[in-house]
């Protein structure tokens, strides 16, 4: 398998640029001297960003796109092809968060979550992989690589996250099946998955951007909010900043490094689980190694309960 470098020159494709691990990516890219083709769905930050690279010397292009639409992703290929030609790089990043009891997400939740974590990166597998297959076709020393974002949360299943769970299993299924599809058919595109556990970026924040279609005319529910305070002290309290994150991309896609990880000691808690399904046991307590985070979170679901009652 051939490796990728990361260099002046080299095109990077990034969804998610406005903020978080989107925007430091993208940073990176300048910073290494390469072509930037970015896309956000919220214009301003993406307008910002582009702004603060493009006084860097970068080259960056960008179109206000939301990715679980085919025809916004396919509208920033097409910008990609014509202003620097198929990209060396494609990172699948943007993500929302929704938490909650899996049976209160509405069907709009679940449209929402869905939409942007896994039918954006299959979107984005979708439409430049053959791009980047074609280009390998023609010139022998040509490589690319695809980066998809999962979550931790992909490799476990902590309870009040339902949807989120889901969207992000699926993404790394997604990506160990591009990864080994790939390796059929060449030696010069290849895939990673990157697992980040709590590292603060906004997407705690992420129903700020949440399509006016896609809202609920429902109040949240106890076990939503519940899940939001929870999740924004997660988030916020990480100590791995974004530009970590970035750095440990990058330096992955350079090894052709399939699983990335922010927090290997988390991998303790996916060892366990796997244990479980190999030896038939019932799931195990996710909060064993937090014990007083799980009583925390069943009080605060009890009570409003039977608050509700």
């Amino acid at each position: 398998m051939s490796t990728l470098e990361l260099k002046a020159g080299r095109t990077a494709v990034i969804t998610g640029a406005g903020s978080g691990f989107g925007l430091e990516l993208a940073r990176l890219g300048a910073s290494r001297g390469m072509n930037l083709v970015l896309t956000d769905v919220q214009a301003d930050a993406l307008d910002a960003a582009v702004a603060e690279l493009t006084k860097t010397g970068a080259k960056v292009v960008s179109l206000r796109g939301d990715v679980s639409r085919a025809e916004d992703v396919q509208a920033l290929a097409d910008l990609c092809l014509e202003r620097f030609g198929v990209p060396h790089l494609v990172v699948n990043n943007a993500g929302v968060a929704h938490g909650g009891l899996i049976w209160e997400h509405t069907q709009r939740d679940w449209e929402w979550v869905l939409g942007v974590n896994l039918f954006g990166v299959i979107h984005g597998v979708r439409i430049f992989t053959p791009l980047m297959l074609e280009a390998a076709r023609k010139d022998p020393a040509w490589t690319g690589h695809i980066v998809n974002v999962a979550s931790m949360a992909g490799l476990l299943n902590a309870p009040n996250m339902g949807a989120y769970n889901v969207s992000k299993h699926a993404v790394v299924s997604l990506s160990e099946t591009l990864y080994q599809d790939l390796a059929l058919v060449t030696d010069q595109v290849s895939a990673s998955v990157l697992c980040p556990y709590f590292v603060p970026t906004g997407i705690h924040q992420s129903h700020r951007n949440r399509p006016e279609e896609l809202r609920s005319d429902a109040k949240p529910t106890a076990s939503q909010m519940i899940a939001q305070v929870m999740s924004s002290k997660a988030v916020t309290s990480g100590r791995l900043t974004a530009t970590d994150v970035a750095n440990l991309v990058f330096d992955g896609v350079e090894k052709g490094q399939f699983y990335l990880y922010t927090h290997p000691q988390a991998l303790a808690m996916v060892q366990t689980r796997l244990e479980d399904v190999v030896q038939v046991r019932n799931p195990t307590d996710p909060f064993v190694g937090k014990p007083e985070i799980g009583e925390q979170l069943k009080k605060a679901l009890r009570e409003a309960a039977a608050q509700a009652r």
